[in-house]
């Protein structure tokens, strides 16, 4: 929420936002409390990439990658495989590292 109070100001959305990271999911029938977030798919799924996502893009962007990204998917372009195994790395720790999310 942190992350997201520095992108959105108006506090009826970020109340509508933290509504939804509280609200259960229902599983065949019964309501269980969410403590990981936003499902995937969900309707705020993208929104919340995007914010989370935002210092992925400015670092990519600083190492003059070539890069399309829409909510959590992630295309980067170079020209070798051996250079993609080089930026996967490096990319791999940035996001665990310093974002603190998991990539698979």
């Amino acid at each position: 929420m942190h992350l997201i109070g520095k992108k959105i100001r108006d506090g009826r959305i970020l109340h509508l936002i933290r509504q939804f990271l509280k609200a259960g999911i229902m599983e065949n029938g019964l309501v269980s409390a969410n403590e990981q977030g936003t499902p995937q798919g969900g309707p705020l799924s993208p929104l919340l990439s995007n914010i989370m996502l935002d210092q992925l893009d400015k670092e990519l962007e600083r190492r003059n990658l070539r890069f399309v990204r829409y909510a959590d998917d992630c295309n980067i372009y170079v020209k070798s495989w051996k250079a993609g195994q080089r930026v996967m790395e490096g990319v791999t720790k940035f996001i665990e590292g310093k974002l603190l999310l998991k990539v698979n």
